[in-house]
């Protein structure tokens, strides 16, 4: 049997908006929008140039977010800390889930979506 993740599926309230935040966030683009509704994200239209890359697919949900994400991405950038400020610049927030004195940072998308921003690997 051979089984591979189609997407990263993201329930949200306003999907094209929310879209467009995480296209600029991780510097991806719009892929595919299907009834106005759902809105595909990846870092390009060929998959094949970007193995192991999972498209983000985001559908709209009549009902609000009301607790922490049992599921979120780990995000790893060059530099931690400018990439929190860019991040806040793009209307992300710091969150306080319980993490304590941690290395990484919390944050939230504009619809309250968890995400953490980690130290590089590098160095």
């Amino acid at each position: 049997m051979t089984l591979h993740v189609n997407s990263l599926t993201i329930d949200s309230g306003d999907p094209k908006a929310l879209a467009e935040w995480w296209a600029v966030a991780l510097d991806w683009k719009i892929v595919a929008v299907d009834d106005d509704e759902d809105v595909w994200i990846a870092p390009g239209t060929d998959r094949s140039e970007f193995p192991g890359a999972i498209p983000f697919l985001f559908l709209a949900a009549p009902d609000e977010k009301t607790t922490k994400n049992r599921l979120h991405l780990d995000l790893v950038p060059g530099d931690r800390d400018a990439e929190v400020a860019r991040l806040e610049g793009l209307g992300a927030a710091r969150v306080d889930i319980g993490q304590g004195d941690v290395s990484w940072v919390v944050m939230a998308d504009p619809e309250g979506n968890e995400f953490c921003v980690l130290r590089s690997h590098e160095g």
